[in-house]
């Protein structure tokens, strides 16, 4: 029987990265809605019957180095704060996928994307601004590590790995 749950696809970050981020989300994000790990989103939903096609693509774009990533910034999710991730090459690759998927693309998925980390989501604008100036107060810009990419089922709660891949090059 084929999986019938949308395909999100993400960037994975480096494991330095990933456990700095993380270990913020399961301190700022309320408990009850936190069922994913950090990541980074390239695309919210794609239907499961491009899982195969997605997968190759995947490995196509890993074949090559990790893109090179910048954390630039604190930036308000209006109820919910992360750091905007930037990054030409990362953008490039989504790019090449949404043409290769322009026909299945939400309109969420459509746009250009804001990539970014999400550490809190969810809670009231107050405790948001409130967060954000305890972490505008220590950042400062720097790079991130991208490791790979990634293909998601979402079925509602947690996310079931569909796939990963990782850069070679």
């Amino acid at each position: 029987m084929s999986d019938t749950a949308p395909v999100i696809v993400t960037a994975l970050m480096g494991a330095q990265d990933f456990a700095w981020a993380d270990a913020l989300r399961r301190a700022h994000f309320p408990p009850e809605r936190n069922h994913i790990p950090a990541h980074i989103t390239l695309f919210h939903h794609l239907p499961p019957s491009a899982l195969a096609e997605v997968a190759q693509r995947l490995r196509g774009l890993c074949a090559g180095p990790p893109p090179p990533a910048r954390l630039t910034e604190v930036m308000m999710l209006g109820r919910g704060v992360a750091y905007r991730v930037e990054s030409p090459d990362l953008l490039a690759m989504r790019q090449e996928l949404a043409e290769a998927f322009s026909g299945l693309l939400t309109p969420q998925d459509q746009g250009r994307p804001r990539f970014h980390i999400t550490v809190q989501n969810k809670v009231s604008p107050e405790e948001a601004k409130a967060l954000a100036a305890v972490l505008c107060a220590t950042f400062k810009p720097r790079p991130l590590a991208i490791a790979g990419l990634a293909a998601w089922h979402y079925r509602g709660g947690p996310w079931d790995l569909a796939m990963k891949v990782m850069f070679r090059g």
